[in-house]
């Protein structure tokens, strides 16, 4: 079983220090197999909004955890438009990471992250055919008994975003980017961005997209929220490709709890979820009726 901690919108320059205090003990104390982080380190690509990030990532290795890291649109300059069209990504580059697919495999799983942010599209995301290629590729080398997992900080999907069901922007190259993603045959989709929780089949939001399970994670650190959501990152527990369990940790005011534990299960034909009615475990406690997470049905 492959244990990943899915974080997402750090937003250095506009979060709260003791929540991203709690984040990393809490991460220090459950040592996941592997911390993924979708996007968005800092508030507006600032030298000393990544020089945070930078010594947040450090600490996370020191303690030796291992990290999988994409960018996110505002780790691109916003004001600085000659940085913004000429080099958009050399300070993330520079203090986070100058991979921009990164990927990792282990015995029970392989995910490549993609980096969906651009110097034009201010907010929106987008993935080039080179992006779709690298895509196909590299999971078609992965045993087929492993579960393949994309992350992005985009979303390749349109999601509800607001109170009313209304639906965001896709990214770029949508249907291309859903068909290479189903080609590859891609089992999870993490992803951020619009600092909402949530989880939904694929092939219930788009007809021809696969079997893939789509997981969004809130904003862990910032103190910028939709629809007042709290703050929240994604537990995940994979066991090969057709069974995962989802625990969504949320900040209270005083700690980081479970709120909510999913467990899903693919017969081949679309995912099944259960939704584990456990009781507290030591610093957290389970809401079984938490509203963050949109629990599948076949």
């Amino acid at each position: 079983m492959a244990r990943i901690a899915h974080l997402s919108d750090i937003h250095f320059g506009a979060n709260d220090r003791k929540i991203v205090d709690a984040a990393t003990a809490w991460l220090e104390e459950r040592r996941p197999d592997l911390v993924v982080i979708s996007g968005d380190f800092t508030q507006r690509a600032r030298v000393e909004q990544f020089r945070q990030a930078a010594a947040w990532l450090n600490r996370l290795h020191g303690a030796g955890l291992k990290t999988l890291v994409v960018p996110g649109n505002h780790d691109v300059p916003l004001y600085d438009v000659v940085r913004r069209l000429a080099r958009p990504l050399a300070r993330y580059k520079r203090y986070i990471s100058n991979d921009l697919c990164p990927f990792y495999e282990d015995g029970e799983v392989a995910i490549l992250g993609l980096n969906t942010a651009r110097s034009l599209t201010i907010k929106d995301g987008r993935i080039n055919h080179d992006q779709m290629d690298l895509l196909r590729d590299r999971f078609a080398r992965v045993a087929p008994d492993k579960t393949r997992i994309l992350v992005t900080h985009h979303p390749l999907f349109s999601m509800p975003i607001g109170k009313g069901g209304e639906l965001s922007e896709a990214v770029g190259r949508h249907d291309d980017a859903v068909k290479a993603a189903c080609e590859a045959g891609v089992h999870l989709a993490l992803a951020g961005h619009f600092h909402r929780t949530y989880a939904e089949a694929a092939q219930k939001m788009v007809e021809h997209s696969g079997g893939a399970l789509v997981i969004q994670a809130g904003t862990a650190t910032s103190t910028r929220l939709r629809n007042a959501e709290p703050q929240s990152f994604n537990w995940l527990h994979v066991r090969r490709n057709n069974e995962m369990e989802l625990q969504v940790i949320v900040w209270d005011g005083a700690a980081f709890r479970r709120a909510s534990h999913v467990e899903y299960a693919h017969d081949g034909e679309g995912w099944a979820s259960r939704v584990v009615q456990d009781g507290p475990t030591v610093g957290e406690a389970a809401i079984s009726s938490s509203p963050l997470t949109s629990h599948i049905s076949r």
